[in-house]
């Protein structure tokens, strides 16, 4: 009777429990918006649980305020509370410990722990956030020792990279960028503003940096300044295709524009200065020149979208790019379309893995005349935009007669309204990579590219532009000069790989191959202004260029704990000689994963500790012509005509000849240590290096008669890099809403030139002819600066004139002048950080530059009171001259050390704030975000910008602010 009562009580209570109890059903994707199938589910406290179909979707029994958890590998588990939803749809984020696992290096994969040279790699979760134009942006700031410096504010201009400091003095110093395998040429064609613009930032999967010679030797000569290799989104093989699609609208806006007199001032310092006839010269207005050539507001807008997925059994991606972005200085655009395909299937019983990849893009440029910058900074701002007097369509003109006066400022408004500046950039690549497994060991690797550019620009001087031209004399009727180029680079690299065990303790990973890679470039250009004159108008040039290559690589592996790896490639370029075409780079580097060792492996707070060292070299003839071992004969110039009678007829003249010329050879010493501790919490690198180039390939003075001119290309010296870098990541909270990621990067580099013979005078300047600011000179770093010093009054002012005679012989000239500083930092530092709480993001990006110095040329070619009121017109002033009252400009005030400043700065880069709405939809993902770039700028600089390329501030486009919005949906 007692056992009946228990059971009637159970059977009371089970309708109880079966209604607390409630099936959730719902879809785990990833980022992309892909499902992942056989995502493991469990309830917190039971063992109850289940895992997601191939589709991604689940279904499970669960109680009220119960916890579920999802949980795959590659990816950050997520908790959620059951909380009487229907639907639980989760969108897993990637886990980038897992992802670093495997690294793409040259001709192959290795695992993170595995490596022994000093590698970064950069995923989507890291990449700079806001409106991305090139793949160069989204890595600023990001790396030790990679410093990237926009070349402009204009949309679309490419950026500069160092890895590690200057790598040559003439030669280039960019890395070699490697996409999908297939090395690209650097230059790019006429008309194109960055050669990287053939990618579209949303298409490209990871970047990973090659930095020191035991990682980049297996690249050889192309190498010397690091590799970056940017590696492509593929296909997934999915049930159904995903989708992802986004859109964004940007705004830019004008920050700084340089410090001029005001209408008003600079009518009070004419008045002050001038005599009766300057005074007259006076107009009524108040024209802002730099208001006039500045939008208030430029717009822009770019639309993404891309499907992946498997048809017919082959995994694929393609994707569709728009981007329509017009810059600050009115006239300038930008506009890219871009497409790609990817395919990725597998034959022959999964012996033979193809991966084909193909993606081209088209340009239209749109260039606003430069020349607008530095006028309307000089032009007169008490004269008006427009003249009903003036005979070059109304545009206000300084006149002589009937012609604009010589030596006077064009109007920078009729600049940009009179001339049409326009180019088409076409471009492809392709290639196809097969992989056969010969046997379980052994596979086979084939790896063909094509990569062509063509481009089309004209500039179209209208007939109205103000001109000193006389009237009829054929110049003052317009001009036309149009060009065309096309660029082939063809790339075969056949290569075998073989991967080992013996024992389970001895890995080996060894790598043979041939590579051949042709350079093809074909120019034309038209010049209407020489046929008028009935001179030659057309110039054709063409060239071909050859990198023959063979290679090899072992890695040996004992036991995961003591890893070395040894590479050689032997490079003959047809830029040299047949004597000395022929180099050979070599590197050696070892590691140890301490964390391996029986007396750490099982410490719970140690989750890698390795050390590093290698060394290794490479070469270097990157910007170097080609032939210059051989005559060359060129067009001479407009003035060495050969009379012939009636006829003047262009000559031809054969360039200076350099039998002798020989790769540059850059060896890199490398010691590091890896660190991650308190389960990946912490973790991060450090780096010291050395780096000596030899054999620097710079111009030099030659025996008058000897050759066909003065100064030839030489191997005449050598160069020593040597820094310090170190980076520090930081996952400071990580719980199931709340995640925040910190990376912080500094590094410290010097350049020092070692052997120089002939000092060289570098770093052209306007203001005066002919004068030069910047030096390379032995026991220096390149591009120093090489200035008069100042001498101040006793209340800190510059005494005009006035300089140290520092060599004590009583006479002030080019003896005096002494280094100060150079234009390349001492410390970079980047500070960047993600946050995220529940479905709102937030990220920062900021850096800062220690240490670079910046020469002021805006300041000393307009800071000057004769300007004001010489050549019978009115030139506006930098009010840089209220501060030291110069009277005149001469060689030595250009070149005196006031106006070489410290330009230090902290940049505040990215701010994006994002919300995603990862539940209006079963199987979408909805995310809206605001992005402010260009956000803040600390410095003492005095000049518009304190990041200028090259350390020479002169006319520089200004840099934007720009806000975006825009929305992500993957469905």
């Amino acid at each position: 009777m007692q056992t009946i009562k228990h059971l009637g009580f159970i059977l009371l209570l089970l309708p109880i429990s079966l209604f607390a109890q409630q099936t959730v059903k719902g879809t785990v994707v990833g980022e992309d918006g892909v499902p992942i199938p056989g995502v493991n589910i469990s309830i917190e406290n039971t063992n109850k649980g289940t895992t997601t179909d191939f589709d991604g979707n689940y279904s499970i029994v669960v109680e009220q305020n119960q916890v579920l958890k999802f949980s795959y590998l590659g990816f950050k588990p997520k908790k959620v509370t059951y909380t009487n939803q229907n639907e639980i749809n989760i969108t897993l984020q990637l886990d980038t410990a897992v992802l670093e696992e495997v690294v793409v290096v040259g001709y192959g994969t290795a695992k993170k722990e595995d490596l022994t040279g000093a590698v970064d790699l950069v995923t989507p979760k890291d990449f700079n956030k806001g409106p991305i134009n090139s793949a160069q942006q989204l890595i600023t700031g990001k790396i030790a020792g990679v410093n990237v410096t926009s070349a402009s504010g204009s949309p679309g201009d490419g950026q500069n990279i160092t890895i590690r400091g200057l790598g040559s003095l003439s030669l280039t110093s960019e890395p070699l960028y490697v996409i999908d395998g297939v090395p690209i040429d650097n230059g790019g064609v006429g008309g194109s503003r960055n050669p990287l613009n053939i990618i579209n930032p949303n298409d490209i999967a990871s970047i990973t940096v090659l930095k020191d010679a035991s990682a980049t030797a297996i690249y050889g000569s192309r190498a010397a300044n690091g590799v970056i290799q940017i590696t492509t989104k593929k296909g997934k093989d999915t049930k159904e295709f995903r989708f992802n699609t986004s859109y964004n609208r940007t705004i830019r806006n004008t920050v700084e524009t340089v410090d001029v007199l005001g209408a008003s001032e600079f009518r009070n310092l004419v008045q002050t200065i001038g005599n009766e006839n300057q005074i007259s010269r006076l107009g009524d207005a108040n024209t802002d020149w730099q208001d006039q050539i500045y939008a208030d507001q430029a717009m822009g807008g770019e639309f993404n979208t891309s499907a992946l997925g498997n048809a017919y059994g082959v995994p694929m991606r393609v994707s569709l790019g728009y981007s329509d972005q017009n810059g600050i200085l009115r006239g300038d655009n930008f506009s890219r379309l871009t497409g790609s395909l990817n395919l990725t299937p597998t034959l022959l019983d999964e012996k033979l893995k193809l991966t084909f990849n193909a993606r081209g893009s088209y340009v239209e440029n749109t260039f606003a005349d430069r020349g607008a910058i530095g006028a309307a900074v000089a032009f007169d701002p008490t004269q008006p935009v427009f003249d009903e007097n003036s005979p070059f369509a109304n545009y206000y003109t300084w006149l002589d007669g009937d012609r604009q006066r010589g030596l006077a400022t064009t109007n920078p408004v009729a600049l940009l309204d009179l001339i049409d500046d326009t180019s088409e950039v076409r471009r492809f690549i392709t290639n196809l990579k097969a992989d056969y497994k010969l046997t379980d060991e052994l596979t086979a690797t084939i790896n063909a590219g094509y990569d062509e550019s063509n481009s089309n620009g004209r500039r179209i001087t209208s007939s109205d532009i103000p001109t000193s031209d006389a009237p009829g004399s054929g110049l003052q009727t317009g001009a036309r000069t149009e060009f065309s180029q096309i660029q082939k680079n063809k790339l075969f690299d056949a290569y075998l790989n073989y991967k080992g065990s013996f024992n389970d303790v001895h890995n080996i990973d060894a790598t043979a191959g041939y590579s051949y890679q042709e350079f093809e470039f074909d120019n034309f250009s038209y010049d209407s202004e020489r046929e008028e004159q009935g001179l030659e108008s057309e110039f054709i040039d063409k060239s071909r260029s050859v990198l023959l290559s063979y290679f090899g690589r072992v890695n040996y592996n004992f036991d995961s704990k003591y890893l070395v790896t040894a590479t050689l490639r032997a490079d003959a370029s047809s830029k040299l000689n047949p004597d000395d075409r022929w180099g050979y780079f070599p590197s050696f580097s070892a590691a140890w994963n301490i964390h391996n060792e029986d007396f750490i492996e099982e410490s719970s707070v140690i989750n890698e500790l390795k050390l590093r060292a290698g060394y290794g070299e490479v070469g270097n003839v990157n910007g170097l012509g080609d032939y210059r071992f051989l005559t060359r004969y060129v067009a001479s110039q407009q003035t060495a005509n050969y009379q012939f009678g009636n006829s003047f007829l262009q000559t031809f003249r054969p360039e200076p000849v350099n039998e002798n010329l020989k790769w540059e050879v850059g060896s890199t010493i490398n010691v590091g240590l890896d660190y991650a501790i308190l389960d990946n919490r912490i973790s991060g690198s450090v780096n010291a290096y050395r780096r000596e180039t030899k054999d620097l390939i710079a111009f030099t003075l030659v025996d008058p008669f000897t050759n066909f001119g003065n100064r030839i290309d030489a191997n005449i010296g050598d160069m020593v890099n040597e820094g310090i870098e170190f980076t520090l990541n930081l996952r400071p909270v990580d719980t199931d809403d709340f995640q925040w990621d910190i990376n912080y990067n500094i590094s410290f580099n010097e350049n020092e030139i070692t052997r120089l013979p002939d000092e060289q005078n570098v770093g052209g300047i306007s203001g005066g002819t002919g004068n030069n600011v910047q030096i390379h000179r032995e026991g220096e770093a390149p591009f120093s600066f090489y200035v008069y010093e100042q001498v101040y009054d006793s209340n800190g002012s510059p005494i005009e004139g006035v300089f140290v005679d520092r060599n004590s012989d009583g006479i002030i000239n080019n003896d005096d002048r002494y280094i100060k500083e150079d234009p390349y930092a001492d410390v970079l530092m980047g500070l960047n950080t993600n946050l995220s709480y529940k479905n709102w993001d937030l990220s920062i990006q900021s850096r800062a530059s220690l240490g670079n110095y910046a020469y002021d040329n805006v300041a000393s070619a307009n800071g000057y009171e004769r300007r004001a009121t010489d050549n019978q017109i009115l030139s506006n002033l930098h009010v840089d001259y209220l501060n030291t009252g110069f009277k005149t400009i001469t060689e030595q005030n250009l070149l005196s050390d006031y106006y070489v400043q410290e330009a230090s700065f902290f940049r505040i880069d990215n701010i994006t704030l994002g919300y995603n709405f990862d539940s209006l939809s079963k199987n979408a993902n909805f995310r809206v975000y605001g992005s402010l770039q260009n956000a803040l700028v600390v410095t003492d600089y005095d000049g518009i910008d304190p990041e200028i390329s090259g350390g020479i501030d002169n006319n520089f486009y200004p840099r934007p602010r720009t806000l975006v919005i825009g929305v992500n949906v993957d469905f």
